[in-house]
């Protein structure tokens, strides 16, 4: 974190971290653990810092390739992220609602166009686009 002209560490808890999102209030930061597979939430507090770091979701149980990487939340809060078959979907308390199976490793991912319902996916060897129901946070 950059604040009064220092840089300080904000996550000591994760060994690999990789994507950021916040909720669509800002008031929870998600940071996934790369290719340990989990996504973990932090409370943001008024001064900035993080606390009440917990686990979100852990994925490292389906032994499928692909591992956390890109992540985004839509207006709802539900949490998209990258992960093993393709991109899972959770909801801000952390259920996951589903996955997107897809044909490759997803790396990244966007919401776009006008609406933001669109969305962009970063795989190994191509870009795919895929509408959704409900439009996500850019």
């Amino acid at each position: 974190m950059w604040k009064d002209g220092k840089v300080t560490l904000a996550i000591k808890d994760i060994a690999t971290p990789n994507g950021l999102a916040f909720s669509p209030d800002e008031k929870y930061l998600y940071a996934n653990g790369s290719q340990n597979k989990y996504v973990r939430r932090y409370d943001v507090q008024p001064d900035d810092t993080l606390t009440n770091s917990k686990m979100f979701i852990d994925m490292s149980s389906d032994k499928a390739g692909g591992i956390t990487d890109g992540m985004k939340v839509d207006t709802q809060g539900n949490v998209w992220e990258s992960g093993p078959r393709g991109i899972w979907i959770m909801s801000p308390d952390g259920k996951h609602l589903g996955t997107i199976l897809t044909p490759e490793f997803v790396a990244n991912l966007c919401f776009g166009d006008r609406d933001n319902k669109t969305l962009y996916v970063a795989a190994r060897t191509g870009v795919y686009k895929i509408r959704v129901n409900i439009p996500g946070i850019r």
